[in-house]
């Protein structure tokens, strides 16, 4: 017998191709490899091999000491494979290598090696596993039941199938051969055989066969854990394109993306299995824990990164009540904590800036459609007023509207675009295309307020966009070569920045002047534009902020908010459309005249 360590084996001496014995590569990350799995997984993973037919037996004594201590290509035993998935491992992790110097004389030995007995007296399994198909069927058709499995619980079909003959399948299959037997140590079918072989053409046969890819094995994963698990990118696209769920959960709840995280080191497959769209939130079983979750507890520092840039909670809490951030400051991983701590800020503004829109575009649809403060009045409630002013002795402009024909409240304009009296009348916004007055003028004060916000997010990003994606020069070459860099970059982002640009200037110069005239001096645009005529033809000079209707800081703006900032002011509500007498604030009753 000939024994040695298998986790510390090299490819050694192939077998001559001779006879049915040729080679069937298979793909692995761009290197053609040659598996031919000939042991059972128990005598694999003991050291013990069987002799392969004794073909080839004198290669190994000419390949001498350096060569000698490498294995012929036999693939990875069961056992090793469920080693493999049981702890994180680097893309490259249970892949023998071909070395890319073989000599090449040695070579040239083996092709003139002859066959040293012939394959006539190989048994049904060893033939199997070489591919002898003239033995296998003349075994078959002697009486040999497909189905039986060998001392080691394995079938024909595994065999055939970890070693990739697929007209040995085709032909076990027409035979009687249960295409989804289990067998082996871990209970397998041949798919999941295949499927840790990464043998694409066995899989795409076996499941045309109609084998049940959501089979579970002893490990408890199915068919595409197993691919995720050994990196088999095609394997992994091949099964969810068939129907297979990119969210299926193992035995303990985990998905395929929690299982890329937690045991393979690398963006990959994680980054693939992301362009399924899988959940990025569920949760397995026992420990409630995110892919973001077990991508932490790895120190998966790459899988971190795709899953936050996919868009991953930092929020969900899993059975200990720990958050993501929460298990990266236990394991003092810090480029993690960092990474979740920038992306938790991030997204933090990106809400902000999400919500500062909303609230911009709610804003501005309530200062167009709400009632500005426009007066109303019927025709014999006209008459009447007409009469009581002329009685009285009022009937003059200052009270007496001659468009409207109506009493004009206090404080109140007629509007000529409008062609209505507006109570507490401010301005006709040009950018709203509505009259600004009793009604309105807070929804315009919060308008303007996120409208700069807004604004100041747009250019903030566009210098962002720039300093990313345009190569720019301008400590070297100055401002004007700088300008001239971007709009070649990206004329349509120089656009928006312009506009952008434009709208802040004039919101945040309108939202500043509006807050002084409102908190310091209680008055009205149309108010302080009158004021501060009728004071050119003053020979004293008039304080704009000694007026009747500046009631002080804290009241103004209470009074214009109708907020009372939790008991600390109490507000005056004040309906200015119907405001006709002089006297009107409990807290200082001071006689006013119309402005």
């Amino acid at each position: 017998m000939w024994t040695m360590n298998m986790r510390h084996a090299l490819p050694r001496a192939r077998p001559c191709a001779k006879q049915g014995l040729e080679w069937q590569p298979r793909w692995r990350r761009g290197h053609e490899q040659e598996v031919r799995v000939e042991a059972a997984p128990d005598r694999l993973a003991s050291g013990q091999l069987p002799p392969l037919c004794r073909v080839a037996a004198a290669t190994a004594e000419m390949e001498g000491p350096g060569l000698g201590s490498q294995q012929s290509d036999v693939g990875l035993s069961e056992e090793q494979d469920r080693n493999h998935s049981h702890s994180p491992h680097p893309p490259g992790f249970g892949r023998h290598e071909v070395c890319a110097h073989e000599n090449k004389e040695l070579a040239k030995a083996r092709e003139a090696l002859p066959l040293t007995e012939d394959s006539s007296n190989c048994d049904i399994v060893k033939a199997t596993q070489y591919g002898i198909f003239e033995r296998c069927k003349e075994l078959v058709e002697a009486g040999y039941d497909v189905r039986q499995p060998d001392k080691e619980n394995v079938s024909l079909l595994h065999w055939a199938a970890i070693n990739n003959r697929l007209d040995l399948v085709k032909f076990y299959i027409s035979k009687g051969a249960v295409v989804d037997q289990l067998g082996g140590d871990l209970n397998s079918t041949p798919l999941h055989w295949a499927i840790r072989q990464g043998h694409l053409p066995m899989v795409i046969l076996l499941l045309q066969y109609g084998a049940d890819p959501t089979l579970i094995d002893g490990e408890g994963f199915s068919s595409i854990h197993l691919a995720v698990l050994f990196q088999h990118m095609p394997i992994i696209a091949y099964l969810i394109s068939k129907g297979q769920s990119v969210n299926m959960a193992d035995v303990n709840g985990q998905t395929p993306l929690m299982l890329s995280a937690h045991k393979v080191l690398g963006s990959e497959p994680t980054g693939f299995l992301l362009k399924f769209n899988p959940s990025l939130n569920v949760v397995d079983k026992i420990h409630q824990n995110t892919p973001l979750h077990w991508a932490v507890a790895a120190g998966n520092v790459n899988a971190v990164d795709k899953l936050l840039e996919a868009g991953a909670s930092l929020d969900i809490r899993n059975v200990k009540g720990e958050t993501p951030l929460d298990m990266a400051v236990q394991n003092k991983n810090r480029l993690i904590i960092h990474m979740l701590k920038t992306e938790a800020k991030m997204r933090a503004n990106k809400n902000f800036r999400l919500w500062s829109l909303v609230a911009f575009l709610y804003f501005f649809y309530k200062t167009w459609a709400t009632d500005p403060g426009f007066t109303k009045a019927s025709e014999e409630e006209r008459k009447m007023n007409i009469i009581t002013l002329a009685e009285t002795g009022y009937l003059d402009f200052r009270t007496f509207c001659t468009s409207c024909l109506i009493r004009k409240p206090l404080r109140s304009l007629h509007c000529h675009v409008c062609d209505s009296c507006v109570a507490r009348y401010d301005q006709h916004c040009l950018w709203t295309g509505r009259c600004i007055g009793f009604g309105n003028h807070h929804y315009y004060i919060f308008f303007l307020f996120f409208l700069s916000i807004v604004c100041d997010w747009i250019i903030y990003e566009s210098f962002i966009y720039w300093s990313n994606h345009c190569v720019t020069t301008f400590k070297a070459d100055g401002l004007w070569t700088y300008l001239n860099q971007i709009v070649a970059c990206s004329p349509w982002v120089v656009y928006i920045f312009t506009l952008a640009s434009f709208h802040f200037s004039w919101s945040t110069f309108l939202l500043l002047t509006q807050l002084f005239q409102i908190a310091f001096l209680g008055l009205t645009s149309h108010e302080r534009t009158s004021l501060l005529k009728q004071s050119r033809h003053m020979k004293q000079t008039l304080s704009l902020r000694r007026t009747p209707y500046n009631l002080g800081f804290t009241q103004n703006l209470a009074d214009f908010f109708q907020c009372g900032c939790f008991g600390l002011v109490k507000p005056c509500a004040v309906d200015w459309t119907s405001q006709h007498t002089v006297v009107f604030h409990p807290a200082k009753e001071k006689v006013l005249r119309s402005v």
